[in-house]
């Protein structure tokens, strides 16, 4: 029993290995993620994964929102546009002029201060609004979504995106999965109730923070431990558990997120300046235009889309690409690195996270399995002794079934018997102990917690196709979990440590053992 315990533990630490192994993979993959690029500040491209795709890290650096742009559509584009202070600033020029001429209607005054406004307003240059053209890697992309990072909830991410983030990015093994909620919905763009401020949160943080849809949250700046933002929003949904990051992050409506203290950068100057010229404009015609009748309702704050913060004043982390076909995203990265002029990086997360596996993580997995080998191995020498020396004390019951008829070759199979079954037995008793202790609610709630795969007693590791080496049944091998190679394996185990107790059986002289 004891030598069978023994064994027991070697295979538990060899399951459980395999098994953590497994979480890990799973938990890293990123084929399931709905997105191949992720297009970030120059910086570590490793860095940027980490942050942008597992909530990890602290981000690389900000890119602008007008850089953001050129991956959307002409409408999308041109509609963020008409919320920067260029394009208010252009307006109320062109307002001030129109102003001007009504002032002085005919061919006096008027004609030439409308003239000269005119020609000064067109001599600036507003070419980069372009308001009706699309962004210049538009028609490349399938799906931008923007991430803006820097908060917490706890120790939970907090995440300022789109709703596109949950309405049109899928997941899943083919990615064809839609996200689903327990509880709630998809926060708004702009809601009649919420204004700007709804957030949706991951399963595992619902469960951790004990969150229930209606639940007002606020975040802290920089640092789990960092200063809270007065801002508080509401939760008005709850993912169902996807065994991705997102289940361990907090996601909040972004137009709120840039309206929250800190989050937002100072105008431009250039535009401040223009803003001057605008008043200038302004003071032409302000003893002609009547002034607008005071609003009863200025105490009220304006309408949602008022409020928004303009272009120039915003930034994001990160903006996560699904492009229109697999082929463009090769050339991407080097084309978004030679346009952005040292401004933005382009990656393949995929590439960067099995980089991390070959160099990191494979090693320390083999490192593990090396040591569990050993355990099990010094197991089985334990299994040899403890057949070995108690083979001195059978001889007499060898020699009692040598007499009663049984061959050389039957006594030597009971004993390969005997060593297969503490071998198997002990194997199989660690197995149930291995997977018992993934099923305990702690460990399994942990490690979900952690990870956001959730595990349980039937929870298998995955194929390691690294460490199968035969070209031929290479492939048929890989699709079979692991812990189930360790019967063949304990098998060819027990027959080795049982073969050298076994000959010292085949050989017992059965007359000298009678004898005694």
């Amino acid at each position: 029993m004891l030598t069978a315990l023994s064994m027991a533990l070697g295979v538990m630490l060899v399951v459980l290995v395999l098994a953590i192994h497994g979480v890990v993979a799973e938990s890293f993959g990123t084929w399931n993620l709905g997105y191949n690029l992720i297009v970030g500040a120059k910086g570590g491209s490793l860095q940027l994964t980490l942050n942008s795709v597992y909530y990890l890290s602290r981000p690389v650096e900000n890119i602008s929102y007008e850089y953001y742009l050129e991956f959307v559509g002409a409408e999308e584009r041109s509609r963020a546009l008409q919320h920067s202070i260029r394009s208010h600033i252009h307006d109320a020029q062109w307002d001030t002029i129109e102003a001007t001429m009504s002032a002085f209607p005919g061919d006096g005054l008027g004609s030439l201060a409308g003239a000269l406004a005119t020609d000064t307003l067109r001599a600036q240059d507003y070419s980069e609004l372009d308001l009706d053209r699309g962004g210049k890697f538009g028609q490349f992309t399938a799906l931008a979504i923007p991430l803006c990072l820097g908060d917490y909830y706890g120790q939970f991410r907090v995440v300022g995106t789109t709703p596109d983030l949950f309405g049109k990015l899928t997941y899943g093994p083919s990615a064809d999965r839609p996200y689903e909620f327990t509880a709630g919905r998809n926060f708004k763009h702009w809601d009649e109730e919420h204004s700007y401020f709804e957030a949706v949160v991951g399963s595992t943080v619902a469960r951790e923070k004990k969150l229930s849809v209606g639940d007002e949250i606020a975040s802290t700046h920089g640092d789990p431990e960092g200063e809270g933002h007065g801002q508080k929003f509401t939760l008005v949904g709850i993912l169902k558990p996807t065994g991705t990051p997102n289940d361990r992050a907090v996601f909040i409506n972004m137009e709120g997120f840039y309206l929250m203290e800190d989050h937002a950068l100072d105008p431009p100057k250039e535009d401040e300046a223009s803003a001057e010229d605008a008043s200038g404009f302004a003071g032409m015609a302000g003893g002609f235009v009547e002034p607008e009748p005071e609003d009863e309702h200025d105490d009220e704050p304006p309408t949602g889309e008022k409020e928004r913060l303009p272009v120039e004043q915003r930034q994001v982390t990160a903006i996560l690409l699904r492009t229109v076909n697999p082929m463009v995203a090769v050339g991407m990265p080097r084309t978004i690195a030679r346009d952005a002029q040292g401004r933005a990086q382009c990656v393949m997360p995929i590439r960067e996270i099995n980089g991390l596996f070959v160099i990191f993580v494979s090693p320390i997995q083999r490192a593990l399995l090396g040591i569990t080998a050993l355990v099990c191995l010094v197991s089985g020498i334990s299994i040899l002794v403890s057949i070995y020396n108690s083979m001195s004390d059978r001889k007499h019951e060898i020699a009692v079934m040598r007499a009663l008829g049984a061959s050389r070759g039957t006594v030597m199979t009971v004993i390969l018997l005997e060593s297969v079954l503490l071998s198997v037995g002990g194997g199989a008793l660690g197995w149930i102990g291995a997977h018992s202790v993934m099923a305990l609610p702690a460990v399994s709630h942990a490690v979900e917690g952690r990870t956001g795969v959730p595990i349980g007693f039937l929870s298998f590791a995955p194929p390691i196709e690294t460490l199968i080496e035969y070209p031929i049944i290479g492939p048929i091998i890989g699709n079979i979990p692991p812990e189930l190679m360790l019967i063949p394996a304990l098998i060819a185990l027990a027959v080795a440590v049982g073969f050298l107790p076994a000959m010292a059986a085949y050989r017992t002289d059965v007359a000298k053992s009678l004898g005694s």
